[in-house]
């Protein structure tokens, strides 16, 4: 649902509360929502001095909250809030947005577990309010490609999907996203794990069960490094995923086999770094050099020169907050529903559950 369209004086631009000012919402969301027509960038909310510093350099007329009490206190004022906290606080914050009868994007995940998610979701539908779920990596590159590709049946009969979001970091950064507390909802099952998971429902529906193996590998870390997610999609699709940070000899990010082709593809979307190089989106965004085109065919491997170069298709980070925007402002559809996200959730928890329990979760 993605309720009433929102009406703006004399069409003047939806204005945004940012929630948090870290990695989630200075490299990625502020930028964004910066770029697209008929969004502002009202409001960050960061108590951190040099974060409020940095995002009053970035953006001049921005206003500044160091509590989200104070963001709610005039919530009047706003049309859209996007919650990019930590991962703890999604809930809370979604739902007192949503309560505050303010639409509602929320980084992933939603939320620690699919009940919650759907609460929120079915929260928001009685409220006629607006929650998506910022899953940018359904706009990386590669993924697009293959989408493409799958689409125009260049593959045949999809049989096995594999996807790789590897790092090479021996050595913990530290911070919540790497705290072995539950309640931080940290690890790369919950956080990189949501991407690879995000990508395989979208592209082959739904899991009838799911297999997984998580390790610590690295000394002093405290929660999941080394992952791997086997989904049984319904169809007899198999996904096979891994999320790590222990990988010192990178794999392709995606190898899809199907019955006539296949494709594979090195190297991440460029768009994050882009954006971490303080790059904007403009004219040749997302697009990558001929080099690190992936390659389709059969019968060969593909770093012996098997197959034919397959254009990569531009990234487009853009296009999701585009598309909040036409929901918001014409009632076009919500880009990542809440209830999308839970089903994701739903994968994610059977494969802790798998990982813990050395079984076959079925769903």
């Amino acid at each position: 649902m993605t309720g009433t369209p929102l009406g703006t004086a004399s069409g003047s631009p939806l204005r945004v509360g940012l929630v948090g000012y870290g990695l989630a919402g200075s490299v990625f969301h502020a930028p964004l929502i910066a770029a697209t027509e008929g969004l502002a960038l009202d409001t960050v909310v960061t108590s951190n001095p040099e974060r409020q510093q940095q995002a009053r350099a970035e953006f001049p007329d921005v206003r500044l909250a160091a509590t989200p009490d104070e963001l709610f206190d005039r919530a009047a004022e706003l049309d859209l809030v996007v919650i990019a906290s930590p991962n703890k606080t999604h809930v809370p914050l979604a739902r007192t947005a949503l309560e505050a009868g303010l639409p509602v994007v929320v980084d992933k995940p939603v939320a620690g577990t699919a009940a919650e998610a759907r609460e929120l979701a079915a929260l928001a539908e009685e409220r006629e309010l607006l929650l998506s779920v910022f899953q940018n990596r359904r706009w990386d590159n590669d993924f697009l490609t293959l989408r493409k590709l799958l689409n125009e049946g260049e593959l045949g009969d999809a049989w096995r999907f594999e996807s790789r979001f590897e790092r090479w970091r021996p050595k913990p950064k530290g911070g919540w996203r790497e705290s072995g507390d539950p309640a931080e909802i940290g690890g790369l099952l919950y956080d990189l794990g949501s991407h690879v998971v995000d990508q395989a429902l979208v592209l082959f529906g739904p899991a009838a069960s799911v297999y997984a193996e998580t390790d610590i590998r690295r000394p002093g870390a405290e929660t999941d490094d080394d992952t791997f997610i086997a989904i049984t999609h319904t169809n007899g699709v198999r996904s096979h995923l891994y999320v790590s940070a222990t990988t010192a000899q990178l794999g392709p990010r995606f190898r899809v086999l199907g019955s006539t082709a296949g494709y594979v593809k090195y190297g991440l979307d460029p768009q994050e770094a882009a954006l971490r190089d303080g790059l904007r989106p403009g004219p040749g965004w997302g697009a990558e050099p001929e080099s690190l085109w992936g390659r389709v065919g059969s019968g060969e491997s593909p770093l012996t020169g098997g197959g034919r170069a397959e254009p990569t298709l531009p990234g487009d980070y853009p296009a999701y907050y585009a598309a909040v925007a036409k929901a918001l402002l014409e009632g076009g559809p919500n880009p990542v529903t809440a209830r999308e996200a839970a089903a994701a959730l739903d994968v994610l928890e059977a494969a802790r559950r798998s990982a813990r329990e050395k079984v076959t979760v079925t769903l």
